[in-house]
């Protein structure tokens, strides 16, 4: 047992502080492998040693009494051996390097072990003193290890026995042990001072015991005087704390622990380095543990690569998202959305997207853009922080602001970052007051908050900067940072202030063909990584990338509009009104992710209490379907006027539409062959009907148009008719005539004219919606309106891929005693009995007022179909919001008015009834004409003409 002053923890003692101890098993004569025994008078040994018995191999009772120059030396060298022992018998002492020879079958135990745990190493190395190699091997046919030579540094001292014999003590050391640990001894130098990598041995209390010339290196002090320090001098709490567990455990499961990723910060230095150590436990030679070994790499610039290596990676996939994510739709605020759905929480923790008022309205140069202070309207916000509100309300109430992990004082929730859309208010950029009333929102007290100039630039600039809500209108100092990059077009990193949330943001101008449109802002908190040249390079293609389908968005949205207005302006203003009908009508425009289609639908009154009701639809959509729609209305006015049969209608609109795609006329061949390749198709399906109040009947002609719907009277527990019309080609095809059916219309029946939006959509085949369509035409005898909410309720019609026109009509038919009808013959006297008779009607009518023009105007007809008309003549009298007066003759020629000049006796007819009537004309029927004029009622809206002066007028 070695006796070895032992030092006690913690403070160093002084020399007479000192406290020897006995230490366990493991001290440096394990190492070494010292050895004692004694040699008595008779020159044999007579004590034998357990380390002896572990260095030689031989147990006491194959020692003990024999001669040890007998037992271990070499023959060759037994007589230099005996010559020894006497000298050292006689009293003299020696110290040398002694071979011996172990006897075949045994082995001396490996260095570091017991007896028995294995060979040693260094035995079977010449140099060192072995037997070089093959002579630890056992003998083939034996099975018996054969005669071992090896090399002792014995110390011999003479002593006397009890009786004052002479006797020896000898302590042997194995050279072979000696020289590997030398070689043990040359690693060791060679890790601690020349090995690049730094290497610190901490004791069993977790304390430097030593470290290698790199480690004192790095944090420039002698090695020397690390010793005794722990791992709080060199780290932060919490890296201190994971540094100590983790050498706790390795300390006490013996395992090793590798890649343990450590940041601190080197004396001197300002930028934090990372560390990566491989710790493991050391053991004594009796396998005591003596501490932990910790081989630390210093990985600074392989987590600054590998951190630019997941930037990369991270700018790539946000570059992808953005490419399948952004520009899905044709919405504004939806596409600025979706920029900020793909920067937060992945880029930024807080974003918003700013675009120019003007722009939005339709202004391209308006004042301001140039220089950035121009009106800007916050169109999306989106924020990753949940714990911003209750940091503004401590921070407003002056009280501490809550940690994260916390929870919140007002609501109780817990403070965590998470991904949240808002709304309004802007968000948690800046706190502040407004400066005047009205600049920003109050909510019951709150701070103020919002993304824009903060409270500090607000006051260096003088204006107000409150919060920011999504939809608000605002404008930033044309000297401020923002403005300045709204008019350089160029980005720049904005620093935030003291009590800040915001650590930093990124000011990037959206740019879309040259043109800058608006403000993208990306802010990063405190505590987040700052943002670098690859991220504002990141900032900028996502902005680039947005300004683009955001410019195209506000392009489409702008025509939208002006093809909505254009084709809102084309039909019919007001509620239609039409003799003998009841009119309703709705028009819902498809949403803005499509463009505006071509559906129309026209009232239209015709001479005789008639009424012509259009519905169509041209195929295409956006400003040219709708210009082209402008066109066919404008036609169908202009023929329906003509008082032209429906079938004749649709023929002039199919030569229209065939002509309305195509380009200027050439007389060159060559060039009219280009133009026709390059020429527009406009193709349209119309319906049209002219419905007559006196006889209820409607005459439909159709192209290509959906069938007219009728729900007869007594229909309330049957399905609405489909009504048979031919269907015949769309306008534009050409070459196909058109055919018509007349329908005499029930008291009270619906007619319901639609197009294909009403009925069809993509979730919804055309079959199912013409049988849903009919299935809620229920109630003839509601409210038109009603009955037009219901329909709209009841069918698919929020899908927006379509425009929708429908067209409904109750049938009132002209009642029997309106009607005056009477037939004359062509004799002079007709003129008076036309007169006669159209007095007693208006007497019975008690229109009395209107009896002297009437009869004036009537005797003027009557007596142009006797002169130039032929065969009978027929006089109609119709009352309803106006009077119409109708005579019919089978003559061809239409009559024309002309300018009677002062001498011509005649001639004036016309002139009189185009004087007195509030309207006339003249129509061709299938067996003549007919020539009517109308009168405004004494109480209508069209005021009499006096006849007197009428006529006075003509002369």
């Amino acid at each position: 047992m070695s006796e070895i002053p032992a030092r006690a923890a913690g403070p160093r003692r002084t020399p007479d502080e000192i406290v020897w101890q006995s230490n366990p098993p493991g001290s440096i004569y394990d190492y070494i492998k010292v050895a004692a025994f004694s040699i008595g008078p008779d020159g044999t040994v007579d004590q034998w040693s357990e380390r002896a018995e572990r260095l030689f191999g031989i147990g006491a009772e194959d020692v003990v009494g024999r001669d040890p120059v007998e037992a271990f030396v070499p023959p060759r060298l037994r007589g230099q051996g005996h010559r020894k022992l006497a000298e050292v018998l006689d009293g003299r002492e020696w110290t040398g390097i002694v071979p011996f020879r172990l006897p075949a079958g045994r082995a001396p135990a490996a260095r570091g072990t017991t007896l028995g745990e294995g060979p040693d190493p260094v035995a079977a190395d010449p140099a060192a003193g072995g037997a070089g190699p093959g002579s630890g091997s056992p003998d083939s046919a034996s099975g018996r290890l054969p005669a071992q030579e090896g090399i002792a540094e014995i110390y011999v001292m003479p002593t006397r026995t009890e009786h004052g014999d002479p006797a020896a003590v000898c302590i042997a050391v194995d050279v072979r042990t000696l020289r590997g640990i030398e070689t043990d001894l040359a690693a060791s130098q060679a890790i601690f001072g020349q090995s690049p990598f730094g290497f610190v041995l901490f004791g069993t209390d977790l304390r430097i015991r030593r470290v290698n010339e790199r480690f004192a290196s790095v944090f420039g002090r002698p090695a020397a005087s690390h010793q005794g320090r722990g791992a709080g001098d060199y780290l932060v709490p919490a890296e201190r704390d994971r540094l100590e567990a983790a050498l706790r455990h390795v300390l006490e499961k013996g395992g090793a622990l590798n890649d343990l990723s450590l940041t601190g910060t080197a004396p001197g230095e300002t930028q934090p380095r990372h560390w990566s150590l491989d710790l493991y436990r050391v053991h004594s030679g009796t396998g005591r543990p003596l501490g932990v070994a910790a081989l630390a790499t210093d990985v600074t610039r392989r987590q600054a690569a590998a951190r630019e290596a997941a930037s990369a990676r991270r700018n790539l996939a946000l570059l992808n998202e953005a490419g399948s994510r952004i520009g899905n739709s044709l919405d504004l605020e939806t596409t600025a959305r979706e920029l900020l759905d793909v920067a937060v929480p992945g880029f930024c923790d807080l974003a918003s997207v700013d675009l120019y008022q003007a722009l939005l309205v339709g202004d391209e140069q308006a004042p301001g853009m140039a220089d950035g202070s121009a009106e800007l309207r916050r169109v999306a916000f989106a924020s990753a922080v949940a714990d911003v509100l209750p940091f503004l309300r401590q921070r407003e109430s002056g009280g501490a602001v809550p940690a994260p992990g916390t929870s919140d004082p007002a609501s109780g929730a817990p403070l965590d970052r998470m991904r949240e859309w808002s709304a309004s208010p802007a968000g948690p950029f800046t706190v502040g007051r407004p400066s005047a009333p009205g600049e920003g929102r109050r909510e019951r007290g709150r701070p103020w908050y919002g993304y824009g100039p903060g409270p500090e630039e607000a006051r260096r600039h003088g204006a107000g900067a409150g919060s920011v809500d999504v939809g608000a209108v605002h404008r930033y100092p044309s000297d401020s940072p923002r403005a300045r990059v709204l008019g350089t077009a160029r980005p720049e990193l904005l620093p935030g202030t003291d009590g800040d949330l915001v650590q930093s943001t990124l000011a990037v101008p959206m740019v879309a063909h040259d043109k800058v449109v608006g403000l993208a802002q990306f802010a990063r908190t405190k505590g987040s990584e700052p943002f670098g040249e690859r991220d504002r390079a990141l900032a900028v293609e996502l902005a680039t990338r947005a300004a683009v389908f955001i410019d195209n968005a506000r392009l489409y949205r702008r025509e939208h509009e002006r093809a909505l207005l254009l084709q809102r302006s084309l039909l019919p203003p007001g509620e239609p009104e039409a003799a003998g009908l009841d009119i309703a009508c709705r028009y819902l425009p498809g949403n803005e992710a499509t463009e505006v289609g071509g559906d129309w639908f026209d009232v239209i009154e015709l001479p005789g209490h008639r009424t012509a009701l259009v519905v169509g639809d041209v195929m295409g959509r956006g400003l040219r379907a709708a210009a082209a729609m402008g066109e066919l209305r404008t036609a169908v006015r202009t023929l329906a006027l003509l008082d032209l049969e429906p079938a004749e209608v649709l023929s002039h609109l199919d030569e229209i539409a065939q002509g309305l795609g195509s380009p200027q006329q050439t007389t060159r061949p060559a060039r009219q062959d280009q133009d026709t390749d390059l020429a527009e198709v406009y193709l349209a399906t119309c319906v049209y009907a002219v419905y007559d109040s006196v006889t209820r009947r409607c005459t439909f002609a159709n192209a290509g148009h959906l069938p007219p719907v009728l729900l007869e009277p007594s229909g309330a527990h049957r399905p609405a008719l489909l009504l048979d019309v031919p269907p015949g080609m769309p306008l534009g095809v050409g070459g196909e005539p058109f055919e018509e059916v007349t329908v005499e219309l029930p008291e009270g029946a619906l007619l319901a004219l639609y197009t294909d939006g009403l009925v069809e959509s993509r979730h919804q085949p055309l079959d199912e919606g013409l049988l849903a369509f009919r299935n809620a035409l229920t109630d003839p005898g509601r409210s038109l309106e009603d009955i037009c909410d219901q329909v709209l309720r009841r069918l698919d019609t929020h899908h927006g891929e379509d425009d929708i026109a429908l067209l409904m009509a109750r049938v009132q038919g002209l009642p029997a005693e309106n009607v005056g009808d009477w037939t004359l013959p062509r004799d002079p006297q007709s003129v008076g009995k036309a007169r006669e008779y159209t007095r007693e009607r208006l007497a019975g009518w008690g229109l009395e007022a209107l009896a002297d023009t009437t009869e004036l105007l009537v005797s003027e007809l009557v007596t142009n179909a006797l002169r130039y008309g032929d065969g009978e003549i027929r006089l109609r009298l119709l009352l309803d919001r106006t009077l119409v007066c109708e005579v019919w003759d089978e003559g061809l020629v239409q009559p024309r008015r002309r300018r009677a000049k002062d001498t011509d006796e005649g001639g004036r007819g016309l002139q009189l009834v185009g004087l007195l009537a509030a309207s006339w004309g003249s129509r061709r029927t299938p067996h003549g004409k007919t020539v009517w004029f109308e009168l405004g009622l004494p109480d209508g809206e069209s005021g009499g003409v006096d006849a007197a002066e009428a006529l006075l007028s003509l002369f």
